[in-house]
Order: C-alpha cells, then sequence, then structure tokens
C-alpha cells in the first residue's frame, strides 16, 4: 500500500496498523495525519510505547498517558485513583496514536483498552469511542518479558486488537535506505528469510572498516553494561571538572529496586562540559522530552545544576526530578534525580525508531531475534555502518513474526482493494484546506487579552512568585485569574506545574 491511500484510511476515521519495513516512511505518514487531524480540531494524543520513539513524534510514552506506569494489571480504584489532569487527556482524546507497537505487551493494550472505556463511561466501545493508531513492525524487538512480570506476548494476541480489529495499512516503498544498495538488500532478505552467504559476508567486510577519524556517531550496544562502559570512557577523554549527581530515594528496599528498573537515570550521574547526554523525562513546560539529545554547555553557579544545550535549540538548567511508584492512592517509593544519562552509546532496544547518519554497532552479544534487524536499519547506507562484531543471533527473526506478517501483507492488500478510490478524498480535503484564508489566530489572542491581559505571554519570575505567595495564602484559581490577568486554566495548569497535579482538587 502507497502512504497516500494509507493516509486517507487513517483521516477517514478507520482504526488503522500502519507497518512496512524500516524507512518505509511511517513516522511521515503518522505526521501528515496529525497536521490534518489538528486542522479539523480534533485532540490527537500522540504515544509510543518507548521514551525516545515518542520524542520522534513529539508525544509521550502510552504508559504516561494511561496513567499505568509500570504496574502489570488495573486494581479495582486505578481510574478514581488518576489524577484530574490525565483523565481529562483520556477524555479530550479523538485519535490515539501509539508508535513502535511491536513492543507493548498484548496483556498492557488490554488493559490502556479498559482505562479508556472506563474513564469516558462508554464501556461498551472499544477504547471508549476513541481513534485507534498503531504503528510499528513485528520484524522489529518484541516485547520485553522480566522474571518479576506477568508474561506477555506480541500486541495482536491482544483482546483488544481482535475487536478493533484494524485495517493493516502495509506500506511497500523504501525511503530510508536507497533501493541500489547492500544494506537494502540484506535487510529485505532478512524479511524473506532468504539470508545468504553474500549477505554475510558483505556485513563481515565492514567489521574490518575502521570509522574515518573525528567522525560523529552515536554507538549501538546490545546490553547496557557495554554502554555504560562506552560512556563514561567518552566522558574520561573530556578536559574539566566532573560534577557526580547522586540520586536520593524514599520507601522500601524491595519497592525502590522495582521503581529502579523502570527509571533511565542513573543512580550516579556524572558529567563534565561537552558531554553529550539525552533527557529521560519529560519537561512540563515542554521544553525537553524523555529521549531528547544535547549537550551539558556549563553547570549553573548557584546551584551547580548542569545547564544543556538541546538539538531544538533550548537551553535548559535540569532540575532534580522525582519518579513515584504508586500503588492505588498509596505511594511506595520515590527516586529523586537530574533526569539525564551519558548518550555517546545507547542500547539497541533504546535505538528502534531512530534514523542514523552513521553507526558503530556490535552485534556480538546480540540475544534476541529481531535485535540484528532494529540495529542494522537504522542506518541509511552500509557504507555508513561500521560493525564491532556479529553473531549468528543477530540476523534471524523470529518465527511468530514471519507468521504475523504473512498475515498481515494479506490483509493489507485486501484493505488496500477494499478502499481503492479514497485517495480522492484526500485530495479534496487538502484542497478545501488550500482554499481556507489565514488562521485568525492573532485576532483570537487580541480578543481573549481583552479580558486576561496576559494570555499567552511568557510566565515572569516575579509573576511566578506572586502566584505561589498568594496560592499558599489561600487565594482560589479564579481570584489569582483576576489578579494576573490569566484565564483560569492557565492558573491551575501553572499550579500544577509548582505543586504537582493534585494540587486542585
Amino acid at each position: 500500500m502507497n502512504q497516500r491511500l494509507a493516509l486517507a484510511i487513517m483521516n477517514e476515521g478507520h482504526p488503522v496498523f500502519l507497518t512496512g519495513p524500516a524507512g518505509s516512511g511511517k513516522t511521515y505518514v503518522l505526521n501528515q495525519l496529525i497536521k490534518l487531524k489538528k486542522h479539523e480540531g480534533k485532540h490527537v494524543s500522540v504515544t509510543a510505547t518507548t521514551g525516545l520513539a515518542a520524542s520522534h513524534l513529539g508525544g509521550s510514552t502510552i504508559h504516561s498517558w494511561s496513567g499505568i506506569g509500570v504496574r502489570d494489571e488495573i486494581g479495582v480504584h486505578f481510574v478514581e485513583n488518576l489524577s484530574k489532569s490525565r483523565r481529562e487527556i483520556i477524555e479530550k482524546t479523538d485519535v490515539l496514536i501509539i508508535d513502535e507497537i511491536s513492543m507493548m505487551h498484548d496483556f498492557r493494550f488490554d488493559m490502556i483498552d479498559q482505562i479508556a472505556r472506563l474513564v469516558r463511561k462508554q464501556p461498551d466501545k472499544p477504547f471508549g469511542g476513541i481513534q485507534i493508531i498503531l504503528s510499528g513492525d513485528f520484524f522489529q524487538l518484541p516485547p520485553v518479558n522480566r522474571a518479576d512480570s506477568v508474561e506477555g506476548q506480541f500486541v495482536v494476541f491482544s483482546k483488544a486488537w481482535a475487536e478493533i480489529d484494524p485495517v493493516i495499512c502495509y506500506l511497500d516503498e523504501q525511503h530510508r535506505q536507497d533501493s541500489d544498495d547492500q544494506l537494502s538488500g540484506i535487510l529485505d532478505a532478512m524479511r524473506a528469510r532468504d539470508v545468504r552467504r553474500a549477505h554475510a559476508e558483505a556485513l563481515l567486510a565492514r567489521a574490518e572498516v575502521e570509522p574515518p577519524e573525528g567522525s560523529v556517531f552515536t554507538e549501538l550496544h546490545t546490553v547496557n553494561v557495554d554502554v555504560d562502559t562506552q560512556n563514561l570512557a567518552k566522558l574520561e577523554e573530556l578536559d574539566g571538572d566532573e560534577m557526580v549527581y547522586s540520586q536520593t530515594s524514599t520507601g522500601p528496599d524491595g519497592y525502590v529496586e522495582s521503581l529502579q528498573r523502570s527509571v533511565l537515570a542513573p543512580a550516579e550521574l556524572r558529567l563534565k562540559r561537552g558531554a553529550l547526554v539525552m533527557a529521560v523525562k519529560n519537561s512540563l513546560e515542554k521544553r525537553y522530552v524523555n529521549g531528547s539529545l544535547g549537550t551539558v554547555v556549563d553547570f549553573d553557579p548557584a546551584t551547580e545544576y548542569p545547564i544543556v544545550e538541546f538539538l531544538n535549540g533550548k537551553e535548559v538548567t535540569m532540575q532534580p526530578d522525582t519518579w513515584e511508584l504508586r500503588d492505588g492512592d498509596k505511594k511506595r517509593a520515590s527516586i529523586t534525580q537530574i533526569p539525564l544519562r551519558l548518550a555517546w552509546a545507547i542500547t539497541i532496544h533504546k535505538s528502534q525508531g531512530m534514523t542514523l547518519d552513521a553507526a558503530l554497532i556490535d552485534l556480538r552479544k546480540a540475544f534476541v531475534a529481531g535485535m540484528g534487524y532494529v540495529a542494522l536499519s537504522r542506518v541509511r547506507s552500509l557504507e555508513k555502518l561500521y560493525l564491532k562484531g556479529i553473531n549468528r543471533t543477530a540476523l534471524e527473526i523470529s518465527e511468530t513474526a514471519y507468521d504475523i506478517d504473512d498475515q498481515l501483507r494479506s490483509k493489507s492488500a485486501n484493505d488496500a482493494q477494499r478502499f481503492a478510490g479514497l485517495e480522492e478524498t484526500l485530495e479534496k480535503v487538502e484542497l478545501k484546506k488550500a482554499a481556507r484564508k489565514p488562521s485568525a489566530w492573532a485576532d483570537k489572542i487580541a480578543v481573549m487579552r481583552e479580558t486576561y491581559p496576559n494570555a499567552y505571554r511568557p510566565w515572569t519570575k516575579a509573576q511566578d512568585a506572586l502566584l505561589k505567595q498568594e496560592f499558599q495564602l489561600g487565594k482560589t484559581p479564579s481570584e489569582l485569574s483576576n489578579e494576573l490577568g490569566r484565564h483560569e486554566g492557565s492558573i491551575i495548569m501553572r499550579l500544577q506545574k509548582h505543586f504537582g497535579e493534585d494540587v486542585i482538587s
């Protein structure tokens, strides 16, 4: 199926699973859909199964969106204990996008379905009536099963998948690797169960090529210990003083250990000026998201907190943030740390969804089918791929993935015929959009400022200080709205930033 037809089907409101090989343009199509839906005034919730994948679409993790966090099941009072802001987000959502769906367990997909039905008070409609758009590739990494967690399978085995019965949009064009590049041939062979000696030899030859001296690239490793070793080695190469930030925690050791597994910030964070870092939590002010890359440019002279210049151009003084493990309304444990980690090297799991200009990849310890495919498909060309080594597992794809893929291709072909000609409706939408007058947003702002003089103006330090002071003295959001010249909703959001989501009952 081509991208235009897939976009038209999604724009029509159908539940969809958007799939295809790495580089087939899934993220591009999703971004086009987001623009179309927002132009219609729809509320689109953009999520992914990992923070890094979510950052590529400017969204959040599905675990955060739904409120499930690290849970394996929903308790009796789960929904009533969700914060008001979390419930409002779910209630307002018209379209829910979940990217990198191959890494989601079937039982967690069912949990999200259940939460949406309960929050939206529509128990008979899948996901409470939200249009569901799933994206991913089952040839990539499967859900991770841990010894202390419920064991799950690919999301296609969930009850919710069967109930929504998504239209399958299997993209078959290649936009990352050149069609005549050897790497594209190797990846196609892996998907077709047809890896031959020539493919293996072409990869092994890259293990004999050293990256050009002074070149900048990301290293991908299969296990965390190798990532940590490489990052610390790079840190040692930098001049200047090293700053060390140690996490603090509350709660029994068992709960803290459980929470620690989901916190990507290291217990001891070591930084220097010039360090390449990755944010591991969303900024409430949207200055960075989980997965944003940046460089440490300085340290605040008063607090010694690191100042990071992110790739989006924003310079942020990073302050400690807190992760919590909750059981209903009870906080079992918490961890507080600067939400950063070193990023010269990352695991292959965290690279899923990325496109890299060049990469040095170590596949000698590949331990799960699909791992090699993910790593190799991050790069645009074989000439920009450097290998430390590769084992047999790295060239394997799970049999389950092959079986699923056969079914998806067949259904996609049928769906393409069923919706043939739908692209014409997309052209009409685009023509209608182009014919519209420019947005009157500036006029709307002007009208709003007649009532709220500071509407959509940046908060100053003096206004922030006054807000906190007056709120703590007992003033209501309505009173603060009049005093500060801002909409009551803006006042509430700012109070939640300073005092937590549950500050307004």
